[in-house]
């Protein structure tokens, strides 16, 4: 069966595209973009966006990323690589029903407790230009992620820098690809050493540099 994975680089795809590289996976890529990144969507020749008719039949949500995996699709970056572990196991695969059950537990604790503070970091801090950034949501991130970074720290340090079960797991890749959103905030990862460790060993994985790569060369 095909693995397809729709979406561009520059989204939550990634997180897809890192795993599937790491799990060796054969698959094709649909780069399709945010429907709002584009001036005018239905121009001729307008790219494959969130609101094509064609990705529609795909996730009706209009959300990127989806996959299709041999006519099963599935939306949700974080649940599409719960799943593809699940599917393909080997050492990135929760071993037991209480690994699956952490792995599940930091996948969900990054996105409510961490996700929407770090691109409020991303966003204001970096992406957008000086015009649009907005000093408040940067204070009440600054303010928001020292203890969950700090909840992080500790679980890795007792962890031997790992997530869990003491070596690299899908909840790595998962809770690394919404920490990395907070990179800006130097000062978060000064506080939290353990995170900024495990960050810099995370990104230096051949499969994220494979991905990252290819983030690079699209168009931003």
């Amino acid at each position: 069966m095909t693995l397809t994975i729709y979406g561009c680089y520059r989204s939550r795809a990634s997180r897809n595209i890192w795993l599937a590289n790491e799990l060796g996976l054969s698959f094709t890529h649909v780069p399709v973009i945010q429907v709002y990144r584009l001036p005018d969507p239905n121009a001729p020749g307008a790219p494959v966006h969130t609101q094509s008719p064609e990705f529609l039949a795909v996730n009706p949500k209009g959300q990127i990323p989806a996959i299709d995996d041999g006519g099963f699709k599935l939306q949700e970056s974080l649940a599409i690589n719960l799943y593809l572990v699940r599917k393909h196991g080997g050492p990135l695969a929760p071993k037991d029903a209480q690994e699956e059950g952490l792995a599940v537990m930091w996948s969900l604790w990054a996105s409510t407790a961490v996700e929407s503070h770090a691109l409020n970091i991303q966003y204001h801090m970096a992406a957008y230009p000086p015009e649009k950034r907005d000093p408040k949501l940067v204070e009440a991130a600054l303010a928001a992620l020292p203890a969950p970074f700090a909840a992080l720290d500790k679980a890795l340090a007792a962890g031997g820098g790992f997530v869990m079960g003491g070596r690299f797991t899908v909840a790595d890749i998962n809770v690394a690809e919404i920490i990395r959103y907070a990179k800006p905030a130097a000062q978060l990862f000064e506080a939290a050493p353990h995170v900024k460790a495990w960050l810099d060993a995370c990104h230096a994985r051949p499969a994220f540099q494979a991905m990252w790569t290819a983030r690079d060369a699209e168009a931003a």
